[in-house]
């Protein structure tokens, strides 16, 4: 599978089943669309091929220029890098047979937040039910439980999440203690992360997480208008003027790295790039923003009248990356960060984040469901901490989700990028964990153009 496109001047051929990427002239750009179909086809022979594309009339090219593209193809596709077979769709049928192992926890330390987000899917953390803290002792068993399922993978990875988990902060450092406690005897190293929406953050807290946290997600949505309007407390006063300071000064003591400054973008900001930008501009170097997932009767909703202005935005913030790197004043966004070397194993390129088999998210009550976006449903609740999972069939039905069991993923360039994108938002969307949701669809395959563009010019420009 071929997907090819232009970008900033680039003539980008990427061959979807090896992963190769190439940036070739005009005429090969344009071989490739007449020699792709004959292979497709099934034509091995050489001398058939180039027949073959002779034989159409009207090529804008000289006859021994046409050959020598041809030639060219040829060769890539002999070494590997240009129609390759797709070697993976076999591999998918093994997963429902590996042993699952749980490497990763999302441990709802919170079901209760200060802020009143507009598009928050938790409920203003209340997640469909009621507002609770998560205890020690339920965060202890739900810590044991990942030791006791982890095999013998040694790092293990455990996200403070919420709601608001700095609301119940003592339990937090508390966990964090009894997890490294664990690592000695029981050979385990666990990664924490932090999700924060930056209200209760002070001196101590922030010295507590650089020291203990390997990650800092820190919730901003952008410039000040954008933030608190989608960001406010609940009697309406806007939180940005308070948080900004705040994760400024995080940013700089953990030196510009490990940590990410998150938002989400909305059909009220559709010039989200301003606000990535403004979040550079204020100094931060890790920046996540995100579409929204939303209702359609949302107000806020992305629609799909709204997918050409973002795909615009996409491409005048990768440009504008370009400028700012070659002026020092560089930053990363999460959205355009790829790997063209070694990327992703065949697993992870295959079925993503894990939701359901290696990741699970924990109620404060210790409830197990397949991530945090399917708390609250319970058709999705697969055990609790003390009986451990005891609905193997939805572990299983996450086995076998997959790019190869989603059948608009199965022709898409990207899918070895997005893994087949989010099972919450596509069951959200149309009800079946194994379909997939358009609107994010059409965003992410812009994101991975846009990544691809980047690192082709961050390769040329430190080959000159």
């Amino acid at each position: 599978m071929i997907h090819q496109y232009k970008s900033n001047g680039y003539n980008i051929v990427m061959d979807v089943n090896s992963g190769s990427v190439h940036v070739v002239d005009d005429i090969v750009y344009d071989m490739i669309l007449l020699v792709e179909p004959l292979v497709n086809e099934g034509v091995k022979d050489g001398d058939t091929i180039r027949a073959a594309v002779l034989n159409i009339a009207n090529l804008p090219y000289p006859e021994d220029e046409i050959i020598e593209a041809v030639d060219e193809l040829l060769a890539l596709e002999a070494e590997g890098q240009l129609f390759a077979p797709d070697i993976y769709e076999d591999y998918v049928f093994d997963f429902k047979k590996r042993k699952t192992v749980v490497k990763a926890l999302c441990l709802h330390i919170a079901h209760d937040c200060n802020l009143a987000c507009q598009y928050c899917f938790a409920e203003e953390g209340e997640y469909h039910g009621r507002r609770a803290l998560m205890s020690f002792e339920v965060g202890k068993k739900a810590l044991d439980f990942l030791v006791e399922n982890s095999g013998s993978r040694v790092n293990l990875e455990v996200d403070f999440f919420g709601g608001e988990p700095l609301m119940n902060w003592q339990v937090v450092k508390s966990l964090v203690e009894y997890g490294r406690s664990l690592e000695g005897p029981k050979n385990k190293k666990f990664r924490f992360t932090l999700t924060t929406n930056g209200v209760l953050l002070d001196d101590e807290i922030l010295e507590f997480a650089n020291r203990e946290m390997a990650n800092l997600v820190l919730s901003i949505d952008g410039r000040k208008e954008i933030h608190d309007a989608m960001r406010p407390f609940r009697g309406g006063q806007g939180s940005y003027d308070l948080i900004v300071p705040k994760f400024q000064k995080a940013a700089e003591s953990r030196q510009q790295m490990n940590y990410y400054v998150r938002g989400t973008f909305t059909h009220h900001n559709l010039d989200f790039s301003q606000d990535v930008l403004h979040l550079a501009d204020l100094g931060f170097r890790q920046i996540s923003v995100e579409p929204v997932v939303a209702k359609p009767t949302d107000s806020y909703a992305i629609t799909s009248a709204d997918i050409p202005i973002l795909k615009e935005e996409y491409d005048k913030l990768a440009l504008e990356m370009i400028k700012r790197r070659e002026a020092g004043r560089g930053f990363h966004f999460f959205h355009f960060n790829i790997d063209l070397e070694g990327g992703p194993c065949v697993a992870k390129r295959l079925s993503g984040c894990g939701s359901g088999t290696e990741y699970l998210a924990v109620t404060p009550w210790g409830d197990f469901y397949p991530c945090h976006q399917f708390v609250g449903d319970e058709k999705f609740l697969m055990g609790n901490v003390d009986e451990g999972i005891v609905r193997e069939d939805i572990r299983d039905m996450f086995k076998c989700c997959n790019v190869y069991a989603k059948e608009k993923c199965k022709k898409c360039f990207a899918k070895f990028y997005c893994s087949g994108g989010c099972a919450a938002n596509a069951y959200n969307f149309h009800g079946n964990i194994n379909d997939a949701y358009d609107v994010g669809c059409e965003l992410q395959r812009k994101r991975v153009e846009c990544a691809i563009m980047l690192k082709i010019h961050e390769n040329q420009a430190n080959l000159e």
